[in-house]
Formats: structure tokens, sequence, C-alpha cells
């Protein structure tokens, strides 16, 4: 039933820390929502991927690790967990066998997806795609940075080279069809690769979706690794966020473009050992689930 044992000391150790690395984020959520505030860069982490801040504010050791001495009010996801020997733990026996096709999926498309060779070379233009010839913006609060007729000229005079669908799929008709690839659902483990922006903060959607099987540690992670990633997402965009504390990327320039693939590079480094720690929670509980 267990294969790992944590003493109390530990688990309420790594309890509280990663409590104390999410909170500011969920709590920030939460307020903004109470206020009907909106927030165009931090929102998109909750409303996008549609991982409530309650739920990550929640730890978990991830699957067959005995808690030892623990009480069921120490859990932060109770009807998952069993007593166990003087303690409790996640089984892996209750994992659905229904969702055994998910994973070997999800190992596979991430598998796949991390051995691609990066691809620096999309210059975040997927937001000012978004906007293309459009009178009606995402986020009708922030005014861009440049003018209508010159924030077009930035799309017509680049080469679209988006590889990921659902940025793509938020293109303006007109966009569409500049893109190098016309992008589909069903074609999507053929063309994401590690070096795109979307791909790096899906990891985080990858880390929670088996969430409590997965440990917290690794939602953490890749949660931060989203947050930095979004940041220089909208920086890069028309957008004028510079007043909320995000100077811009202005990828309109030759420096600035320089600028975002650098960071980008950056990005793709610090999502290595993130996409392996995830990967190894899918192995994992693929292993216990099927042992």
């Amino acid at each position: 039933m267990f294969d790992r044992s944590l003493s109390p000391d530990e688990w309420r150790t790594r309890r509280e820390a990663y409590r104390a690395r999410v909170r500011p984020q969920a709590e920030d959520r939460v307020r903004r929502v109470s206020r009907q505030r909106k927030h165009p860069v931090h929102d998109f982490l909750f409303e996008y991927y549609a991982y409530r801040p309650s739920y990550l504010m929640r730890w978990s050791p991830g699957v067959g690790v005995r808690l030892e001495a623990a009480v069921e009010s120490d859990l932060d996801w109770r009807p998952w967990f069993r007593p166990c020997d003087g303690g409790w733990v996640l089984p892996a026996a209750d994992f659905s066998r229904r969702r055994l096709p998910f994973l070997r999926w999800a190992i596979e498309y991430l598998e796949t997806t991390g051995e691609r060779e990066p691809s620096f070379g999309c210059f975040g233009l997927h937001e000012w795609a978004m906007v293309y010839r459009e009178e009606q913006v995402r986020h009708d609060r922030i005014p861009l940075r440049l003018s209508r007729d010159e924030t077009d000229d930035v799309v017509e005079a680049a080469a679209l080279r988006c590889t990921h669908y659902d940025a793509f799929r938020f293109f303006t008709p007109p966009a569409r069809p500049r893109n190098r690839v016309e992008l589909s659902r069903e074609a999507t483990p053929a063309h994401d690769q590690p070096g795109c922006l979307h791909v790096t903060m899906d990891l985080y959607k990858w880390a929670f979706v088996i969430a409590p099987y997965s440990s917290a540690e690794v939602v953490a992670d890749a949660f931060e690794l989203a947050v930095a990633t979004r940041e220089l997402d909208m920086r890069a965009s028309p957008y004028d966020l510079a007043g909320m504390g995000f100077p811009p990327v202005r990828i309109e320039t030759r420096e600035g473009r320089e600028e975002y693939v650098e960071a980008q590079r950056l990005l793709y480094g610090r999502a290595q050992p993130v996409r392996r720690a995830v990967l190894a929670e899918y192995r994992r509980l693929l292993e216990l689930v099927t042992s």
C-alpha cells in the first residue's frame, strides 16, 4: 500500500514550505475575485487552467507515501487518503483504471515533446496575432503599446511561426492564414516543442491534472515556472503593462527580439528539470497502479 514513509517532522515541514510557496499567488487571486478585479497576467493561470486557489493550496506527498502519525484533520485531500499502519497513505489501488490510457498517452506526449529540438523563432507574436485587424481585444482595459495600424504592421512584417494549437486557436481570422502551419487539436502532439512558452506553461497542467497523486512540490515547481513564463508572454505582447510592473520586451525591434530569445532560452533550460520531474510522477503512478 506504501513504499515510502515520511516522519511527522518531515511531512509537516514539507507541507508548510509548500503552502508558503503558493500562498501569495493563491490569496491574491481570491482577493481579486472578491473585489471583482482582473489581472491580465496572473489570472490566466487560474482561469485558463481552471485550477482553483483552494486546490493549489492543498499539499500532497504523492502516491504511495505514508504520513507517519498523521490524523485525518492533517490531510488536505482527505477523501483520497486511507489509514495505514499508524498513518495515512494515498494508495495507488484507488486510482481509476479508466484513466490508464490517459497516463500512457501523457507519458508518450511529454517524452516526445521534450525530446524535440527547441525552436526559438516565434518571438511571442501569438499575442499580436490575437489582436490583428480586430477592434475588440481580449484585454480591453489595457491599452496597446502601439497604434492599431502599427500593431497590424508588426504582424504583417513578420513570419508567424506558432507551433502550439492552444495559442493558434485564438488568432483572429485574418491572422490564421499567415501562420506557417495550419494547426489543429488532433495534430498537437506532432507540433508541440519544448521551446514554446505555452508548452512550458502547460507543464503546470500536467502536474496538477493527476493531483493528489502527484507530489505537491512538483506542482509548485511547475506553477512557479508557469508564472515566470506567463510574465514573459505578456511582456512581449502588444499590451502596455509597464504601469503594472511588467516592462515591455519590444519584439517589434531587433533588440527586443534578441531579448525575447534570450529569455525564452532561459525558460527552456529552467523547464527541463520540471519536465523530468513531472514525467517521473506519471511513470511512478503508472508503475504502482499496474504492478
